[in-house]
């Protein structure tokens, strides 16, 4: 899983994420009403890009050891 849009109730506001359906490390970005969850890379970095107090871009960045 690398990416996956997650839905937030409009009813409740709430947000409900199973964390047995995701295997390994992740983030989870809210912004503007929606939510994201994005894996993160063994090496590497993770930017979240705002503009005004909202999330504009997500840049993953990986290397490895040498």
């Amino acid at each position: 899983m690398r990416r996956k849009d997650i839905e937030i109730n409009p009813g409740t506001t709430k947000l409900e994420i199973d964390i047995l359906d995701i295997k390994k490390d992740c983030i989870v970005i809210i912004s503007n009403g929606k939510a994201k969850v994005r894996e993160l890379p063994i090496y590497g970095e993770y930017r979240i890009i705002t503009h005004q107090g909202r999330v504009k871009r997500m840049k993953r960045e990986e290397g490895e050891e040498f």
